[in-house]
């Protein structure tokens, strides 16, 4: 949970919050170009841009590049809001913060995708939340796909390529002692005994492991099974195979220095 966040040397936990009242006190007097109200006005709604940055905390490790998108959405709402609309300015604000800060993110992206892909995504996501209403139920991809009047195949990829990247030591699991990460849980296919066989070292290394650590690392990497299907071939928890599996991968490596 997000407990502070410094700009500027301002401790934003100390910021003000203004009643509705006030805001609109200051909205009449921004509109007439005062700038002191308008520095007031952002002041006191800093807050709304933290308890929006929350969602997104897990997104990056820059709070604080983020908060300053956040706010860039918040000035940008606060010059395009319209007093006569009748509702409350958070209401017209958390959309227009929101969307700025998921436009960097998306721009900022390690895995770089392209424009075309990325508007079919969105037209896609669009049509989705359309037919949803309509039909009062999620819609199949080929009901997407005639709505937008592209390919199944399209759709497909377009949704895939938006999809936030998930590291692969992104724990899913923890029961105090030990964690489960999603590698552990990825079946592995290539590292069969066609590759191990080539290194005659390592054979030499698995005599020196006992039966279930051998059993363990052959089922594993040999036969290229899961750690819960291992757990379950063998009677035992999920969490157990993965602390053996590490000890012995930790005892192979250090016969090899």
């Amino acid at each position: 949970m997000i407990r502070k966040v410094e700009i500027s040397n301002v401790d934003t936990a100390k910021l003000p919050v203004l009643s509705n009242e006030e805001k609109d006190e200051l909205f009449i007097k921004i509109k007439q170009g005062d700038t002191k109200a308008r520095e007031v006005f952002i002041n006191g709604n800093l807050r709304l841009v933290l308890s929006i940055l929350q969602r997104f905390a897990s997104r990056t490790n820059n709070l604080d590049d983020l908060f300053q998108v956040g706010c860039v959405g918040l000035i940008k709402a606060i010059d395009n809001f319209d007093l006569t609309l009748n509702v409350q300015f958070s209401t017209y604000a958390v959309p227009m913060i929101i969307g700025e800060i998921k436009r960097y993110l998306r721009d900022n992206n390690p895995i770089r995708v392209s424009r075309s892909i990325r508007d079919l995504a969105y037209k896609s996501l669009q049509a989705r939340e359309k037919l949803t209403k309509e039909l009062n139920k999620e819609p199949t991809i080929e009901q997407i796909a005639k709505e937008v009047g592209v390919g199944r195949e399209e759709i497909v990829c377009s949704f895939e390529a938006i999809q936030d990247p998930i590291s692969l030591q992104e724990p899913i699991y923890s029961d105090g002692a030990e964690n489960l990460y999603i590698m552990d849980q990825v079946k592995d296919t290539k590292n069969t005994d066609e590759r191990w066989a080539d290194t005659l070292t390592i054979g030499e290394a698995m005599k020196k492991l006992n039966d279930r650590e051998k059993m363990i690392i052959t089922k594993r990497f040999f036969d290229g099974r899961t750690q819960m299907e291992v757990a379950d071939e063998i009677g035992i928890s999920q969490a157990q195979v993965s602390r053996l599996e590490k000890d012995a991968i930790y005892r192979i490596r250090k016969l090899y220095k």
